[in-house]
């Protein structure tokens, strides 16, 4: 399945107009269901590390899937044994005379290129199909959810490079499996397994290695199924999280009457009723 790019396929009918794809570079974009987009890392020989032209082509495709209507899930997975091994280490290597001030401006736009991911209002899951180390574990935690394959290997081992952590992987990783667990694998930098990403929280599911991407597509459907407008502001309510009881109710009070006033609520309600599955149109 290598390849440099693949455009999107005719969205659903009645789903609104997707916009065209630019070409992309180490990098798929797929449409394996209505409303589920598919991005592939695929640079299989390298293990998906984020080449200069996957960077630049991950942007593109951010860029393409905010702006499509179609959209109601992203999966992101890598080609081949590997999710992503992480930064180039060539690229990473190849300025050692350089100072700080210009370090940082190479960093800090490759960061905000990959978590850029963060921005799409709709859910997204990474499908952890082999080694996913440094930054390319930071990808993964900057999706809403991960499931991972039995066998693929975890860890942020930047101390052992002699690098300090980066894109934004002191944020993301305790976010998700907590401070102590976060020290404990930044400061060793010891790879895990997917059952012990599993017990720490660092994934929600594991499964067999051929089963990976069927069942984190089955689970994208699921959610594309779901009520847009109130799955957008959960989201967005769970991302950006609230500092007390009372922002979380100032939050609601407002996104709640906001999905109570759609025409979706309407349908949900009469499909319940109806013993059937509601058909949601993000109005």
């Amino acid at each position: 399945m290598s390849g440099d790019s693949l455009s999107d396929s005719t969205p659903a009918e009645g789903a609104g107009t997707a916009p065209q794809l630019p070409p992309l570079e180490h990098l798929r974009l797929e449409r394996p269901s209505p409303g589920v987009a598919l991005l592939v890392l695929d640079l299989p020989d390298l293990r998906n590390a984020m080449s200069e032209e996957m960077t630049s082509s991950w942007v593109v495709a951010i860029d393409h899937l905010a702006a499509d209507p179609t959209v109601r899930a992203v999966v992101v997975t890598g080609e081949g044994r590997a999710f992503c091994s992480g930064g180039n280490t060539a690229w990473l290597a190849s300025e050692p005379d350089a100072g700080v001030d210009r370090l940082r401006e190479r960093m800090l736009p490759f960061y905000r290129a990959w978590l850029s991911i963060r921005r799409l209002e709709v859910p997204t899951i990474a499908a952890v199909n082999g080694a996913a180390v440094g930054a390319g574990l930071c990808l993964a935690l900057a999706c809403d959810i991960r499931h991972a394959a039995r066998g693929a290997r975890m860890g942020v081992p930047f101390t052992r490079l002699g690098l300090h952590p980066g894109m934004a992987g002191t944020h993301l990783l305790p976010e998700v499996v907590g401070a102590a667990a976060a020290r404990d694998l930044f400061l060793t930098g010891r790879m895990i397994d997917a059952d012990e990403a599993l017990g720490l929280g660092l994934v929600s599911r594991v499964t067999g290695a051929e089963e990976l991407l069927p069942s984190v597509l089955d689970t994208a459907a699921e959610i594309a199924a779901a009520a847009p407008i109130a799955t957008r502001l959960t989201k967005v309510a769970l991302q950006r999280g609230h500092s007390s009881v009372e922002t979380c109710l100032d939050w609601e009070g407002l996104a709640q009457p906001i999905t109570l006033a759609t025409q979706d609520l309407q349908e949900g309600l009469r499909a319940a009723a109806e013993k059937r599955a509601p058909r949601f149109v993000g109005r």
